[in-house]
């Protein structure tokens, strides 16, 4: 029976978000001939049918946001064809708010880059969905995979978390990292594939021990914003916090599939002080770590609070944990666990992840991996310039730390 519930206290932020439409997606590459758009419904048709999620529809209020629930929806009629490509989206979509009156998200199949290319982009509502449900949904797409359970995606992660070990006070903040200042203010993404042998070489970059592709990633998010305070004051101080902000998957073990948002942004220092290319990717070392626990009651206390007061917890998000000095940048990593590589036939190239319109004077990095390779997107507010130029210093980071991993002895 239809009826409604008010959003939880992370997805009322999120449709809060004062830097933009709260607008993500994921994209995926192919090669081949596209499938028709009747034959891309079917598919969604047959592989995520039953899900309530995919129905729901967000309700203004005076006060706090809704979700309209017990809707079934039809999420074959979310699917639509259109004649642009990925960065021709962005550019439009992504800035522009969703209809009221229906579930906010689409998949839309999209123009290649090139000839003999076509892309998947699931664009949603960040209030609906995170990054692991996307996966879900899409892996679901792939050859060889199952249809999305209905019920492994209602089974709500419960009273356990998956959480990150450490990390600062809520309210504690480090440096300002200003961005290059080369364009003008206004939101901007841009995308470049990571050639994979850099990638593959710069895990290899610490004799004796295995490195990440979340390590190395966050080791050249904090090699671009070192070169970023080089360029403006100068090197910093090895005692000089910088953070970033990481959202990590707090669905325990069994919950994989559940579809929604359980996820929380924790931040990790970035080393920007360490000269050295590979100091910065040893510090890197083990900073996502994750545990299990139970949710504490302070956490369970401080959602009750942010949630009975959204405008109170807007105002502080806005004057505090937005600012440049909580975080300067984000790094957000999605990786596709396909069980096909393939979607009717068509390889799967690459998978771009797409995030909100950062805060101000921020920036976001994103990785997107599948089994072909990794794909960069920098998303910032301060021009296309700006992220072009931080792409490029991103990937000279890479090959600075790929370098090492060709140069390392082996035992």
């Amino acid at each position: 029976m239809p009826g409604s519930m008010p959003l939880p206290f992370l997805e009322e932020g999120m449709a809060r978000w004062p830097f933009g439409p709260p607008n993500a997606g994921v994209c995926l590459d192919f090669t081949g001939t596209p499938p028709t758009a009747a034959e891309l419904r079917a598919l969604v048709a047959e592989r995520w049918a039953g899900l309530p999620r995919l129905g729901r529809r967000l309700l203004p209020g005076a006060r706090r946001h809704s979700w309209a629930t017990g809707e079934g929806g039809d999420p074959a009629g979310r699917v639509a064809q259109d004649d642009v490509t990925l960065a021709e989206a962005v550019a439009g979509w992504f800035r522009t708010p969703f209809p009221e009156g229906r579930p906010p998200w689409n998949l839309h199949l999209l123009r290649g880059a090139a000839d003999g290319e076509f892309s998947l982009l699931f664009r949603m509502h960040h209030s609906l969905l995170d990054g692991r449900s996307l996966t879900t949904l899409l892996r679901a797409l792939l050859d060889g995979a199952p249809p999305v359970d209905s019920a492994a995606a209602l089974a709500e992660p419960g009273a356990l978390r998956r959480t990150a070990v450490g990390g600062p006070g809520l309210l504690t903040t480090g440096l300002a990292v200003p961005p290059p200042g080369k364009g003008e203010r206004r939101p901007a993404f841009t995308v470049v594939r990571l050639p994979a042998d850099l990638l593959r070489g710069a895990r290899t970059a610490v004799p004796g021990r295995p490195v990440t592709t979340n390590e190395v990633f966050l080791a050249a998010a904090s090699g671009v914003l070192r070169s970023c305070l080089l360029a403006s004051a100068g090197p910093p101080d090895a005692s000089a916090r910088v953070w970033l902000s990481v959202p990590v998957d707090q669905r325990p073990p069994g919950h994989g599939d559940f579809l929604g948002n359980a996820f929380a942004n924790v931040r990790v220092p970035a080393p920007v002080g360490l000269a050295a290319p590979a100091a910065r990717l040893a510090a890197c070392a083990g900073l996502l770590t994750t545990e299990v626990r139970p949710r504490r009651a302070a956490e369970r206390l401080l959602e009750g609070v942010a949630g009975a007061f959204p405008g109170a917890g807007q105002a502080l998000a806005r004057g505090r944990l937005f600012a440049p000095d909580y975080a300067p940048a984000a790094c957000s990593y999605v990786h596709l666990r396909e069980c096909g590589r393939t979607l009717a036939g068509r390889p799967l190239r690459r998978v771009t992840a797409v995030p909100m319109v950062p805060p101000a004077d921020t920036v976001t990095f994103t990785l997107g991996g599948c089994a072909r390779g990794h794909t960069l997107g920098v998303a910032t507010n301060s021009g296309a310039e700006d992220a072009e130029l931080l792409a490029e210093s991103f990937l000279h980071e890479l090959h600075e730390l790929g370098l090492l991993g060709r140069t390392a002895p082996t035992s």
